[in-house]
């Protein structure tokens, strides 16, 4: 490919190399990469390019999802296993039996602990990303025997809320608790816990991270997700965001706004879909009309459609 290319366009040199790993052509005066072409280095290949055989993957890639990160090699599943014939059966459940001896107590714990966790971030839709995120966190904790007096299940969900937190994905801790059946305070003191120890730095979570999601449940139109925007940016200046929690506010914005544009949705399916109570809710709302003087507008709002019903009645 390299002889191909008679000079680099910027210095005019024709002392150029190809990469192959990196999948590129550059000038070896200058620097400048002349020519790039994608490689893929997630997957081994096997076999060769010019033999015209079919080409082979030599695995599937490496997850942090996975206790041994995909490379270790099973003997198999158990109800496989039953489905061969009396002799193999025992010579492989021996095999199988074995291999569970050798295996150390980490790679036992991790086994469960990524099923776990693929579990609980299923459950919350929750991208590739975070769960890798989550995975290496937890790697992490029990490396440094941090797991130590504290149930599987409720590091785990730390580790998912604070790959959550890391990425700016808005998912409660209420939401966490649902998926993980572990206690809401259980959770967040172990990722308290975590972040200490691990010196995670993560910012402050922000109602406006939830409205996206919120008003896509609720089927709020683009126009209500904007004017709910302008309520919590206004509601910040006003420092009504401080020591309350993000998604009460974001729910309570977000009713406001539905019913500045006609889009009437009761506190009870709000608070569903933000998973707090109505009182939440309500107290939320009644602190935004007082502090922001929405109240005015709600009522000119009201007046306006009983005008337009008034009119449609008539015709």
């Amino acid at each position: 490919m390299a002889e191909n290319i008679k000079k680099c366009p910027e210095c005019g040199s024709i002392n150029v190399t190809w990469d192959e790993q990196r999948g590129e052509v550059f000038c070896n005066d200058c620097g400048t990469v002349i020519e790039e072409q994608q490689v893929d280095t997630s997957q081994e290949l096997q076999g060769s390019f010019d033999s015209g055989e079919k080409k082979g993957r030599g695995g599937a890639p490496m997850s942090m999802q996975k206790f041994d990160k995909g490379l270790t090699t099973n003997v198999g599943e158990i109800s496989d296993i039953y489905k061969l014939d009396s002799g193999s059966t025992r010579k492989f459940l021996r095999l199988k039996k074995w291999q569970e001896r050798v295996s150390t107590s980490i790679e036992r714990n991790l086994r469960l602990a990524m099923a776990e966790l693929r579990r609980v971030a299923s459950f919350l839709n929750l991208p590739s990303v975070v769960r890798d995120e989550a995975s290496r966190i937890y790697n992490f904790v029990l490396q440094r025997g941090l797991v130590r007096g504290r149930s599987m299940e409720s590091v785990i969900a730390a580790c998912i809320y604070a790959a959550c937190r890391s990425y700016n994905i808005p998912r409660t801790l209420d939401e966490i608790s649902a998926a993980s059946d572990v206690e809401r305070k259980e959770i967040g003191r172990t990722y308290r816990f975590i972040i200490r120890k691990l010196g995670i730095k993560v910012t402050p979570s922000s109602p406006k991270d939830y409205i996206n999601r919120f008003a896509s449940v609720l089927k709020l139109s683009p126009k209500t997700q904007n004017e709910a925007l302008k309520i919590l940016r206004k509601a910040e200046g006003s420092e009504l965001t401080s020591g309350r929690g993000p998604a009460g506010i974001a729910a309570a914005g977000l009713y406001v706004a539905a019913l500045l544009n006609n889009e009437k949705k009761t506190q009870r399916e709000v608070a569903d879909v933000a998973g707090i109570t109505e009182v939440t809710i309500r107290n939320r709302y009644k602190e935004l009309l007082d502090k922001l003087d929405l109240e005015e507008k709600l009522k000119i709002k009201e007046a306006e459609t009983k005008l337009e019903k008034a009119k449609r009645d008539k015709e």
